[in-house]
């Protein structure tokens, strides 16, 4: 990545790069960004994602899996139909066994 890119496009790049069928964390992308305490400011970055298609922003959950960025979609169930039409079970707002779907990129990349 390049320095002179912002934050949030960094965020993006990450973001973009995300397999279909896996998710990441925000704590995750931050931690590869060398910003690790930063978690809430890649949650900033995925709010303003909406406008972007080609950033995947509903495969990025909270540490937990909880779909805690959903009410950022259109519609009340967005995140949860993006990522269940990708093979991921999601039950009461909450990624069934995350570490068998979780992507994280400082391993990856």
């Amino acid at each position: 990545m390049k320095d002179s890119d912002n934050f949030f496009d960094k965020v993006y790049k990450v973001t973009r790069l995300i397999p279909y069928g896996r998710v990441t964390t925000y704590g995750a992308i931050a931690t590869y960004l060398g910003a690790a305490k930063s978690a809430r400011m890649v949650g900033w970055a995925m709010n303003k994602a909406h406008n972007l298609e080609d950033v995947p922003a509903h495969r990025v959950v909270n540490r937990k899996g909880l779909l805690t960025g959903k009410h950022h979609f259109d519609g009340t169930n967005l995140m949860q139909q993006l990522l269940e039409n990708e093979g991921i079970v999601v039950i009461d707002n909450q990624i069934q066994n995350l570490e068998k779907v979780l992507w994280l990129p400082i391993d990856k990349l």
